[in-house]
């Protein structure tokens, strides 16, 4: 459950503030008649993101294939972890750099159309991340950690729109990435598993029973999941604490 409450938060929120880039832009430059082309292209992006998500969901894999599209997992998000890491600082220019381009087509509606296109790429983008990692969650109460996640995206974004100094991003991101790439770990070794039960890796029958326990339904994979949350969140409460503590200090 907090797995997937982490892992819809970390994902909306980030989906949010990409939107709200584009919003703004364009609301800036005057260009409101492209709008609508955002949000065609924010509606088409969670309707593919929720039909993978489904499909993932009800179809039943064999271990073959579940080790395949937690290796497709663990290489997708891994890499977009490492790319939010390196152009955090960027993120901005370089997604209104690509809006300016597309904007100044001659026919505004190749523009419209390149808006939606981008727009369409990079929500869903953030919505296959997160049907990827749900699947992975091997909690029946992963729905209700999934909802709470949507909800607190909303909090969050309101938050963001009203006071954007009561978020803290850097923290945000920096605790959520943590989580992302344990979670990642956890994943890789579900994968092993996955092949081991598939009989890929050499001696799979001893290598299935020594990461059975480690898996994350196994016993010891869900505490390390319930660690790896708690610690998480543990640090950022603690670090929302100490800032606080040092701007009454300050005062």
């Amino acid at each position: 459950m907090f797995q997937a409450f982490v892992i819809v938060l970390r994902e909306g929120f980030e989906a949010f503030l990409l939107v709200s880039v584009i919003v703004s832009y364009f609301q800036r430059t005057g260009q409101r008649a492209l709008l609508p082309a955002v949000s065609w292209g924010v509606l088409v992006a969670l309707a593919v993101s929720g039909s993978l998500g489904a499909f993932l969901e009800q179809r039943g894999f064999d271990p073959l294939w579940e080790g395949i599209l937690g290796l497709v997992a663990v290489v997708l998000v891994a890499t977009l972890v490492i790319q939010m890491w390196t152009h955090a600082r960027t993120l901005k220019q370089d997604t209104e750099q690509r809006l300016e381009s597309l904007s100044l087509r001659p026919s505004p509606w190749w523009a419209a159309w390149g808006v939606f296109l981008y727009t369409v790429l990079v929500v869903s983008r953030e919505g296959i991340e997160t049907a990827l990692l749900l699947v992975q969650v091997k909690d029946p109460a992963f729905l209700a950690g999934a909802g709470l996640g949507l909800l607190s995206t909303v909090v969050m974004a309101v938050l963001w729109v009203r006071a954007a100094h009561l978020v803290n991003l850097r923290l945000f991101f920096q605790v959520t990435s943590v989580f992302l790439l344990l979670f990642l770990a956890q994943i890789l070794l579900g994968v092993l598993h996955e092949f081991s039960e598939a009989g890929v890796l050499p001696n799979s029958e001893a290598f299935t029973a020594a990461t059975e326990p480690y898996s994350s339904d196994g016993l010891y994979g869900k505490w390390f999941a319930i660690a790896s949350v708690g610690a998480c969140m543990g640090w950022f409460l603690m670090a929302l604490v100490q800032e606080r503590l040092g701007r009454t200090q300050a005062k």
